[in-house]
């Protein structure tokens, strides 16, 4: 069995994680600059060290550090020293760094199709009338046989099905232009984003997230700093990421140790303003994704970030301080504060307000899977380096990774645009053939239209002298 992970320490307790209780999830919570980072980054460092690898975004740039070995750090010299860590030594860990723009690490690509319509609906921020238009659009092109790999193949996609509505509103349901030229505007703005770089091949191999090296588990690093400036766009990738595990991973019952622990920083981007059916179905991966090994962890200022129905499923906990300035603020710290097991000895919502930087409340899942008394304690420091690393080690970390040279280059293969476009040529090439055509046709429609003209003149006269030479008899003969 595993050996129990030491997360967080104080006078009397050494507070563990348990590597079988880890795929039961977690959160960790805290207002800016009281440590969740750092915590972060020993869960990660933990997690490495007993083959077990990880996934994380960067959302400062601060965790790249993780690649180096410690030192030289006053602060966590005397932090060691203060818990009495003997077995600290500073190391540094296997890493993988990711960049969905390609800039800073691998590049990190979905298809369109893999995406679906729930998720780049969310992206694109469409209302329902247009997220139906856009399902339509999807399922057209699945009945057609046409793949949606990139940007413009969508765009090619709408732009069909918009010039052809009339021909799919009996089959598939009435097809809004408005909402056709509000998916293509909301495309533009995320290509304005440099969201066309996300999308297209090869796509990302989840496998590649669940590498070990020389019996550590990889660290899996996603450069966010640029893509936090488009919060929908950061938010719905790693959603995809986490369900594209939760459909291609098989069922794994019981380990001992996870097979990759996700942690989904920022956390609140993920809830906010979502859909019901959004909701619905991050509520059901994290709920079944247990049981194929992996484990979630949520990072986010406060858990009143997280909808109670997720948050209940959440059983590794780690509170670090909150502010309670304001009514408001006080409010949450109480809700903060009811969500851990209470300890007799300690007023949680005192605590929470008075928690220095690295000290945090904590509550890990006991071996029978019931939350620990939660305990105020200091969180050991990282092994790995504090902060950044420079350009020149991480282009050195990039090019000796185990993916190097997989994901570099994007593939374009035939897909809806190729085809669309091509059947838009030959529609075109064939034109030209078929343009005097209508001439002689109207000629012949004018003669056809004057003979017919001629006819129903000549008998309506013939008929009308019919009519009067038959009438004067009649009444001729009556006289």
């Amino acid at each position: 069995m595993t050996e129990p992970l030491l997360i967080a320490k104080n006078d009397r307790h050494e507070l563990v994680l348990l590597p079988r209780m880890a795929n039961r999830h977690g959160l960790v919570t805290g207002a800016t600059g009281t440590g969740k980072t750092v915590t972060l980054q020993t869960l990660a460092e933990r997690f490495s060290a007993i083959g077990v690898p990880c996934f994380l975004s960067d959302i400062k740039g601060d965790l790249s550090g993780v690649s180096q070995p410690g030192g030289g750090n006053a602060k966590v010299a005397e932090r060691v020293a203060q818990l009495g860590l003997v077995e600290h030594a500073p190391r540094g860990f296997p890493v993988t760094f990711w960049d969905a723009f390609g800039e800073q690490g691998h590049p990190m690509r979905a298809t369109i199709s893999d995406m679906g319509p729930l998720l780049l609906a969310r992206m694109l921020e469409l209302n329902d009338t247009q997220a139906g238009v856009l399902n339509l659009v999807f399922r057209v092109a699945d009945d057609q046989g046409l793949l949606l790999l990139d940007l413009k193949d969508l765009r090619a996609m709408l732009r069909h099905v918009g010039e052809n509505a009339r021909q799919y509103t009996t089959d598939y349901g009435n097809v809004s232009a408005a909402s056709v030229g509000a998916i293509q505007r909301a495309l533009l703005a995320l290509e304005s984003q440099g969201g066309e770089r996300i999308f297209g091949e090869p796509m990302l191999d989840i496998a590649d997230l669940m590498q070990t090296d020389r019996g550590r588990g990889v660290i899996n690093i996603l450069a966010a700093d640029r893509l936090m400036q488009a919060p929908r766009m950061y938010a719905t990738l790693l959603l995809w990421l986490l369900s594209e595990l939760f459909e291609n991973l098989p069922e794994a019952g019981d380990l001992d140790k996870p097979k990759l622990v996700f942690f989904f920083d920022e956390a609140h981007l993920l809830f906010n303003d979502a859909p019901t059916a959004l909701v619905d179905k991050i509520e059901q991966v994290v709920r079944l994704i247990r049981s194929k090994g992996v484990g979630v962890y949520f990072v986010t200022q406060n858990p009143a970030d997280v909808p109670d129905r997720i948050l209940s499923q959440l059983g590794n906990r780690v509170q670090h301080a909150l502010r309670a300035f304001s009514p408001r603020d006080q409010k949450a710290v109480r809700a903060a504060a009811e969500t851990l097991r209470d300890n007799p000895g300690l007023d949680e919502v005192v605590a929470i307000t008075e928690l220095g930087v690295g000290e945090a409340l904590v509550s890990f899942l006991d071996e029978k899977g019931r939350p620990g008394v939660v305990e105020r304690a200091w969180v050991v420091p990282p092994e790995g380096q504090i902060g950044p690393i420079g350009a020149e080690d991480r282009r050195a970390l990039i090019e000796g990774s185990l993916v190097a040279g997989v994901y570099e280059r994007a593939v374009d293969r035939e897909s809806a645009y190729e085809i669309l476009t091509a059947r838009a040529q030959s529609a075109s090439t064939a034109a030209p053939a078929a343009r005097p055509a209508p001439v002689a046709a109207r000629r012949e429609g004018v003669l056809e239209a004057m003979a017919k003209s001629t006819a129903r003149a000549i008998g309506s006269q013939v008929g009308r002298a019919i009519i009067r030479g038959v009438l004067g008899s009649l009444l001729g003969g009556r006289r």
